[in-house]
């Protein structure tokens, strides 16, 4: 075991040490979220609902995680009840549960926020926030209910129903101290049927449910169902069945684990992964001989001494160079043709005349060519290129 693993060894135990002592000593949070889980144990559930409903509803139950539009589209069912609890309704399955109510079954509608626009246009009310304040009491309107009520003192959603039809019947209402009593549980006539909708369902929460003399309310609600055959749409939790870490992520001290393990294996390979391969070979790269095959030619015509032929090659390579890159005729090498070359280099007209005067040397197969006759032509060539 090298030094180095055994550092990383004694991160990974403490890091594992403080995780633990952090898990020993947090306090258990509350999670305050408005969920309506009908699985969620928190204050805002419907765990106790989900567990008691069988009873409420004499064991004729039953709840279904299909849309409407599915349910009904595979199933043709008599007169029943429908109970919907804070679950989205799209547009299809909405006419889908009017077309049940019509032919005389009863909808009873349990929202805060989900309730669609095309349910208040078909029921003819509108639902709005009617009051900010903490508390408020949850009172129905029959005289026989008048001693069951429900307090609420934690986050009431503070919805009610405004501009109602007179053909709505007010079945409760939300009674403030400050504020004038609201709506919020009404019931109209649809075909031979009835459709209920109440707009605070804090009632069915857990947080609500196990405080003492609140199931009373409950049932008064729910008392307004016919008995029999009641059919509870519930959001579907498949997706979330079928997530393989579930039941890992939803144990706190597993979820803890987890993360460790997996920050572990990061330290890990993040410090101990190193690239390693076999040592690659020095390639030595090609060498560019082109230089060399210059001065070999060079050193050839130098041996020869044919200094003649070497400067009829330099002049006849700057005239391609002055045709190509300057487009300047070459044919005649008069006044014309230094008169364009010093307007196109910019050079003095006397370098370019002595340029030319060598030139036409260099072209001549009789000229007597010496050695300082290449040289001063070539620095004169190059000069005037630049």
């Amino acid at each position: 075991m090298n030094k180095t693993f055994k550092i990383y060894a004694v991160i990974f135990i403490v890091v594992m040490v403080i995780l633990a002592l952090l898990e020993v000593n947090k306090k258990e949070t509350t999670n305050w979220r408005k969920n309506f889980d009908i699985n969620e144990k928190s204050p805002f559930g419907l765990f106790v609902f989900n567990n008691e409903a069988k009873d409420l509803f004499k064991n004729k139950l039953k709840k279904i995680e299909q849309t409407p539009y599915e349910y009904y589209n595979q199933h043709k069912k008599g007169i029943h009840n429908i109970v919907v609890i804070e679950n989205k309704i799209d547009k299809e399955s909405w006419k889908k549960i009017l077309d049940q109510v019509s032919n005389g079954s009863d909808a009873m509608l349990i929202m805060e926020r989900s309730m669609p626009k095309e349910i208040s246009d078909s029921i003819g009310y509108y639902d709005s926030d009617i009051s900010f304040e903490e508390e408020n009491v949850l009172k129905l309107t029959d005289k026989k209910y008048q001693n069951d009520f429900i307090k609420l003192d934690k986050f009431p959603s503070g919805r009610g129903f405004s501009f109602i039809k007179p053909q709505i019947e007010i079945l409760g209402k939300t009674v403030e101290r400050k504020n004038t009593d609201q709506a919020n549980f009404i019931k109209v006539k649809f075909g031979k049927g009835n459709i209920y909708a109440h707009c605070e369902p804090l009632f069915l929460t857990n947080y609500y449910l196990l405080k003492p003399g609140n199931v009373k309310y409950t049932q008064d609600v729910f008392s307004y169902l016919q008995d029999r055959e009641t059919v509870w749409f519930v959001p579907s939790n498949t997706k979330a069945s079928r997530f393989f870490m579930r039941f890992v992520l939803s144990n706190p001290a597993l979820k803890y684990a987890w993360w460790v393990l997996l920050g572990g294996l990061t330290l890990f390979i993040f410090f101990n992964a190193k690239r390693k391969q076999r040592v690659v070979a020095v390639i030595e790269p090609l060498r560019n001989t082109s230089l060399d095959f210059v001065k070999s030619i060079g050193n050839l015509y130098l041996q020869e001494g044919d200094f003649h032929d070497m400067m009829a090659k330099k002049a006849q390579y700057f005239l391609n160079k002055v045709r190509m890159d300057l487009l300047i005729d070459t044919q005649q090498l008069d006044s014309e043709f230094a008169k364009k070359l010093q307007l196109k280099t910019g050079k003095t007209i006397e370098m370019i005349d002595e340029a030319i005067v060598l030139i036409k040397k260099a072209q001549d197969p009789y000229a007597s060519v010496m050695k300082e006759d290449l040289a001063r032509i070539n620095k004169l060539l190059d000069e005037i290129l630049k």
